[in-house]
This record gives structure tokens, sequence and C-alpha cells, in this order.
């Protein structure tokens, strides 16, 4: 799918359908001390520049996002490593009941031994700021193409761009 990084409106389509679609992304606190970033499943509201995630309250994120609003980056690639993504926002610890009912599943049941009411269950929600985003339009055969045009001409290859995109 092609996306013209110059049209910010597109460019922030695209990334709410491909965080929706690869659903899985790396989480971390940047401001404190150092943390390693953490594999979470995302729930997006696109129409609200949100991003929820289902954790234990021992979790580091769940434990140092408790005790106030923290500066937070989430990081996606999707399937067909086409399209990546990094998103800056809020991390906050949430108690939304009818977020927890919308998003309930068997896949989140299996973590939460006494189901929607578990004393370790809590969400984060991300409220996002700005993204920087790669898009490659390039498939196999044009990303070799391009490569080997660049060797012989010495150009860079044209693969793709890169948009800066400001959110809700």
């Amino acid at each position: 799918m092609s996306t013209d990084t110059h049209d910010p409106k597109a460019v922030e389509s695209r990334l709410w359908a491909e965080i929706e679609k690869a659903h899985l992304g790396m989480l971390g606190i940047v401001d404190g001390p150092p943390q390693h970033f953490q594999p979470m499943t995302a729930f997006v509201e696109a129409e609200a520049g949100e991003i929820w995630f289902f954790t234990r309250a021992e979790t580091d994120l769940a434990r140092d996002a408790s005790h106030g609003a923290k500066s937070c980056m989430f990081t996606i690639q999707s399937k067909d490593r086409e399209f990546q993504a990094c998103v800056g926002g809020e991390l906050t610890v949430e108690m939304d009941r009818a977020k927890i009912a919308q998003w309930w599943s068997p896949m989140v049941a299996a973590w939460y031994p006494d189901g929607k009411d578990d004393p370790d269950l809590r969400l984060l929600r991300v409220k996002c700021h700005d993204a920087r985003v790669w898009i490659s339009d390039a498939g196999p055969v044009k990303y070799l193409w391009e490569v080997a045009r660049a060797n012989a001409t010495g150009r860079t290859p044209a693969i793709g761009g890169r948009a800066d995109v400001t959110l809700n």
C-alpha cells in the first residue's frame, strides 16, 4: 500500500491502520531511569488518539506509571516490513471498566485467572502526541533494483520515505 509521506492525514490514517493490523509492538517509558521496551498487544482508539494495553499491576510499566504520567514511546513494524513507526505520548494507568469489557477476549482472559475483576488487572493508556513513520513502497524486486541502481549511479536508493506527524 503506497502512502504519500507528504500528506499528514494519509500518514496518520495509515499509522492507525497499521497499529490495528500489527496489534503488537514495543512499549517503553523514556523519562526517568533507562528501561527496556516490552512487547505489548495494542488496542487502538484512533479518533481519541489513544493506544490501550492490558497489563498486570506488578509490571515495570504499571508500577512506574502509577506514580503519575510518564513520557513513553511505542514502536511497531508491519508484518511485511514496509511500515515502521515510533509513537510518542503520555502513559497513564487507568481502570476503565467499559474498555475492559470492549476488548475482553479469551486471549486477554488467559492472563487474568480472576477474569475482568482480577485484582492485578490494569489498563495502560497512551495519549499519543506525535509519531515518526517510515514507509517503503518497494517490494523485494524493486528494492534490489534500487540498490543496484544506487551502486551504479552513486545515488541513494529510492525505496520510500519518512514522515513526522502530530497526533490528537
